[in-house]
């Protein structure tokens, strides 16, 4: 077998592979930031300086979210900042993924400390200073209300495609023509969800969760002299936390171990290799940033005039392909 390897870029190649909406969700994050420091040190004053001890606890507590935020927002900084760093050998699309996985543990650890806090309550009541704790529940509402207002977009629609910067390899193919440059919905959200903004937004639509849970349950156990509905409305807090950290973790867990997150791709760039009558030795797809896959392909060929140059171009027809690496192997010629 003769084998050669040709991964067709030019001088102008790079390997950034930031999301279509890294700049704008990096401001939201920051923004929340504020807001979230803002109120928590309102809160800390405040509570110390009418002896308040529940608006001290709140404000310590939102200083968690808060925290959970500047992983975030820091993240964006510090990937936006480093896109072209040689270090990153597949730049550092993946820094999100890290600050979301970050931010689903200190979720875990919040999820933890409400059920521990409300199972010991539960055990052991102890009165409640409702006439306090309610309006500082429907603050700390508001507040993750206006969290949310500030970053909803981001979560939802900020995982464009990202074709504005498609890496300027050294040729030029006409993706338009190409009949596989088709877009498939469903199996591209994976590829380009932007962890890090949804990170941040789970940890504001937690915190209104809990606020909501708190404000019943307090109303109910005011009403009808129910203590435990309190506690109880914390541990149904703590699961729907736990339940969010999970998935976050999952998500986030398989990209940065490369999991194949879109096998529909994987399989239309086979089987358009194999339509041409061509075998494909090896195939691996990941991602490498929102809305932004790698793929590394070696084919086997009897055609002699496919070369890698042609593959390439085929591969980087399918959407949301950014970085592709080509090795063409081909009959031993007789001597």
């Amino acid at each position: 077998m003769n084998a050669f390897q040709d991964d067709a870029f030019g001088a102008g190649h790079d390997h950034i592979f930031l999301g279509a909406a890294h700049e704008q969700n990096e401001r939201k994050t920051w923004m929340v930031i504020g807001l979230c420091s803002a109120m928590m040190v309102a809160e800390i004053v405040g509570g110390t300086l009418f002896g308040s001890l529940a608006l001290v606890a709140d404000g310590l507590h939102m200083s968690t979210h808060a925290g959970a935020m500047l992983i975030a927002a820091l993240a964006y900084t510090y990937a936006r900042r480093h896109a072209d760093d040689p270090r990153f050998v597949f730049g550092t699309g993946k820094l999100g993924d890290l600050a979301g996985f970050t931010s689903a543990i200190v979720l875990a650890m919040i999820a933890i400390l409400i059920g521990y806090e409300a199972v010991a309550r539960l055990l052991a009541p102890v009165p409640i200073h409702f006439g306090e704790a309610i309006p500082i529940a429907v603050l700390g509402l508001a507040v993750n209300l206006a969290s949310v207002w500030l970053l909803s977009g981001g979560h939802h629609h900020g995982h464009g495609h990202g074709h504005g910067h498609h890496h300027g390899h050294d040729h030029d193919h006409d993706h338009d023509d190409d009949p596989h440059a088709h877009h498939d919905h469903g199996s591209h959200t994976a590829a380009h969800r932007d962890h890090n903004i949804r990170s941040a937004y789970v940890h504001v639509i937690a915190d209104a969760a809990v606020s909501v849970l708190a404000i019943v349950g307090l109303l109910l156990a005011r009403a009808f002299g129910w203590v435990w509905m309190d506690p109880v409305a914390g541990i149904v807090g703590a699961l729907v936390i736990a339940n969010w950290s999970y998935g976050l973790m999952r998500d986030t867990g398989g990209i940065l171990l490369d999991v194949n997150v879109d096998r529909k791709l994987a399989a239309r760039i086979r089987d358009a290799i194999e339509a041409l009558g061509d075998k494909v030795n090896d195939l691996h797809v990941w991602r490498v940033g929102p809305g932004h896959m790698s793929a590394i392909v070696s084919v086997e060929t009897v055609e002699t005039v496919r070369d890698a140059r042609f593959y390439h171009a085929l591969i980087e027809g399918f959407d949301g392909v950014s970085h592709v690496t080509v090795e063409v192997m081909t009959p031993a010629k007789a001597a």
